[in-house]
């Protein structure tokens, strides 16, 4: 089996892919980044740190998004409903803490040089997520890597989210492993169907028919530095 393809299945209430967040307002694509899923396998994986050798092996590697929509029956036929609109969530960060408490005092934000912030400790951010979203991802792996990712996202060493930490998934995320795309893509089409739910859209590695975006999400190293590289995909409606 040369570079084969797992079929993960990612569904839940809330799920957020951030690809152009700042600290005051983080945004989320409508599906999932390849950084996103990379960090989730590293997640599984206990993988820690830069980890700059595994993601160089993922770098040339494809990686297909389809996501789905849910339905209804509406006078004999089957109708896509419309997407959940998109959560924002406000938060205050630093608010209300006390400099005269010694532990409080910790979590207010601050300078490198310990002072404070400019504009004072709190904080207001703003973070987006998708509702009750639901994408299937056929990822291709390296082949010596294989059967280890697999039995990591079936018993993973640390916990695995939908892109951030707070998005849990409510469905089992792996679900198989295939020598081909076409025949994971099938395996996604049926279980999409014992779920009562139509593909919306897929997105494809490279420049085909449709809406072609340039994302900067295909990971060199994770860590405290980050550092990613830009991709072309298009988005097939």
């Amino acid at each position: 089996m040369r570079n084969p393809w797992l079929l993960l299945w990612l569904e839940g209430p809330l799920q957020s892919w951030g690809h152009d967040s700042k600290f005051g307002r983080r945004d989320t694509l409508g599906f999932p980044t390849k950084s996103g899923i990379l960090g989730l396998v590293c997640s599984a994986l206990g993988a820690g740190g830069e980890q700059r050798e595994l993601l160089a092996e993922f770098a040339c590697l494809s990686q297909t998004v389809i996501a789905y929509a849910r339905t209804r029956q509406q006078e004999g036929a089957t109708v896509k409903l419309e997407r959940e609109p998109l959560l924002r969530d406000f938060h205050m960060v630093g608010s209300g803490y006390d400099d005269a408490d010694p532990w409080t005092s910790l979590l207010i934000p601050r300078k490198s040089d310990g002072g404070k912030a400019v504009g004072g400790g709190s904080k207001m951010t703003y973070r987006y997520h998708l509702q009750d979203a639901c994408f299937a991802v056929l990822l291709q792996v390296p082949e010596d890597r294989a059967t280890c990712i697999v039995e990591a996202l079936q018993n993973p060493v640390w916990d695995v989210y939908l892109g951030r930490k707070h998005c849990a998934p409510t469905e089992f995320i792996f679900r198989g492993i295939f020598a081909d795309d076409d025949t994971a893509n099938s395996e996604a089409q049926a279980l999409a169907i014992s779920k009562q739910r139509l593909e919306d859209f897929r997105v494809l590695d490279g420049e085909h028919e449709g809406e072609v975006l340039t994302l900067m999400d295909v990971p060199i190293q994770f860590g405290e530095q980050k550092r990613y590289r830009d991709r072309r995909v298009t988005v097939v409606a």
